[in-house]
């Protein structure tokens, strides 16, 4: 506007010519020629003239763009966009709906693959693409927080496929209000135990307690409701605010904002870490993904402050409460051993030794794993199964029944529970069950592992190749080498050699 004014008074008020202008205000004279044109036509076309600079003035510059061509949009990038939001879909399709990547998310793949495409054009593309209009949001007031003051806490439901199957699970979202870390664990429900544990190890994470917990109407926070605004917190709240001293304060219902930190933390993370991966070999690998996403989240600078949580979160880790110690959290359950050496608890069936059959067991549930013991002394631990009807059978706990029954070995369902011994069992045994039964009896009494067995099996079967025996992997399992023995130095030719003697006479002795 400054611009076209200077134009406009030096030209009909001073009468400076279009090159004289030029030379002063450093713009092309086709640009002072086609301005003073605009202002003319419009001066002739109004009723009254004394208003057109003013008309002039304010009407915005406007410009030929139709026929630019986009430079950075390529056909390679459209390519990449399609693909990702046909992605989209399918996890849409899949029930995974809030596992989609965003706008956003779709710009920083495109970066990590070495597209130097803007913001704007990956939205104006989106749009086209799927004839959508831009809409108002919602605007929400910021609030000020103290350090250390409040943690907000929240449940986020992911989809994972787990060795090829797709499972649903949960994640639960600790963040912090004042600085915005945090910190997110995986678990298989939503349950009292994960609520519990979740807390637990957050609180060992951070090295303190928070002065103030909020939640959402949760089942495992709010027991029932008193009235119209009070709630009465569970049993298991009560006893980690008991344990840590900390404060708590429930949400209003259906005000998501009310705890808005965390609200946004679980869709954060849940795209940031699983929008464009969710497979995994186990649930395992995807904990430790998924702290890795976070870790790195919590480095990046926020926009609103300029620095990173973790910076923020350093600041206020000296305000915290002191932190008492891991509470001890688990159910406990008595349970009697049936006739196949197996307790029940939820529909699947956990293994103990075939000496307790009929026997009551004390048993400790985890989120992760089920412990047994009998008269006060473990005696068995599994990982915990989430499915429905399921068997979790150890071989070892029925090694003295299969001494008295060895033909029951073949068809077993503590055999076919083990992958590799049932290969083992196909491979070398299966004629002799009694001479199978006697291995696993020696690698229980000496403890060891199967992954020791199956690399005992791999040398003899590479130092003989004609029977693989138990007399024969009891001796190379049985033959330790010397801890303080040190290795002779010899010149390259005499080992070999000497290593070629060695294999030919054990190969000779156990023929």
């Amino acid at each position: 506007m400054h611009t076209k004014l200077e134009i406009i008074i030096r030209s009909h008020r001073d009468g400076i010519s279009h090159r004289q202008i030029s030379r002063d205000l450093q713009i092309n004279r086709k640009t002072i020629k086609k301005c003073i044109e605009d202002y003319e036509n419009l001066q002739k076309g109004l009723v009254n003239p004394e208003t057109a600079l003013s008309t002039f003035l304010s009407i915005p510059p406007s410009y030929c763009v139709g026929t630019r061509s986009k430079v950075r949009l390529t056909q390679e990038v459209q390519t990449v966009i399609d693909g990702l939001l046909e992605e989209n879909i399918s996890k849409v399709q899949r029930g995974m709906r809030k596992q989609i990547m965003k706008k956003i998310d779709i710009l920083e793949l495109l970066h990590d693959q070495g597209f130097a495409v803007g913001y704007t054009t990956v939205c104006n593309y989106i749009r086209e693409k799927q004839g959508k209009t831009a809409i108002s949001q919602e605007a929400f007031i910021r609030q000020q927080y103290l350090p250390g003051s409040a943690c907000e806490f929240d449940w986020g439901e992911i989809k994972l496929s787990i060795e090829g199957q797709v499972c649903r699970f949960y994640i639960a979202v600790f963040t912090s209000a004042y600085s915005n870390y945090r910190y997110a664990v995986i678990y298989s429900r939503q349950d009292t135990l994960s609520f519990m544990e979740s807390h637990v190890l957050f609180f060992k994470h951070i090295g303190g307690v928070y002065h103030q917990m909020v939640y959402d109407n949760m089942r495992v926070a709010i027991a029932k409701f008193i009235g119209k605004h009070e709630k009465e917190p569970t049993q298991a709240l009560l006893q980690m605010k008991g344990h840590y001293r900390f404060d708590h304060r429930f949400c209003n219902a259906y005000s998501g904002n009310e705890k808005g930190h965390v609200e946004r933390s679980v869709e954060y993370i849940r795209r940031k870490a699983f929008g464009s991966k969710s497979d995994f070999a186990n649930l395992d690998q995807a904990q430790e993904y998924l702290e890795s996403i976070v870790g790195k989240l919590n480095q990046v600078k926020q926009q609103l402050t300029g620095r990173t949580a973790m910076e923020m979160f350093a600041e206020e880790k000296k305000l915290l409460w002191p932190y008492t110690g891991q509470l001890a959290c688990s159910g406990s359950e008595q349970l009697r051993v049936d006739k196949y050496a197996t307790i029940s608890y939820c529909t699947n069936r956990y293994s103990v030794s075939d000496k307790l059959v009929g026997c009551f067991v004390d048993v400790k549930v985890f989120s992760h794993k089920i412990e047994v013991y009998f008269e006060n002394k473990l005696v068995t631990s599994h990982q915990r199964d989430y499915g429905k009807h399921v068997w979790i059978i150890c071989i070892e706990h029925y090694l003295d029944t299969f001494r008295q029954k060895p033909g029951a070995l073949n068809g077993s369902v503590a055999l076919s529970c083990s992958p590799y011994l049932k290969n083992l069992y196909e491979q070398f045994y299966l004629g002799a069950p009694r001479d199978f039964i006697d291995l696993l009896h020696y690698c229980r009494e000496h403890i060891i592992s199967e992954e020791k067995l199956e690399a005992t099996v791999s040398r003899l079967v590479d130092l003989c190749t004609q029977e693989i025996t138990t007399e024969k992997l009891t001796a190379l399992l049985g033959n330790k080498p010397r801890e303080d023995a040190k290795p002779i130095a010899v010149n390259n030719q005499t080992a070999y050699l000497a290593q070629e003697q060695l294999k030919q006479v054990t190969a000779l002795l156990m023929n």
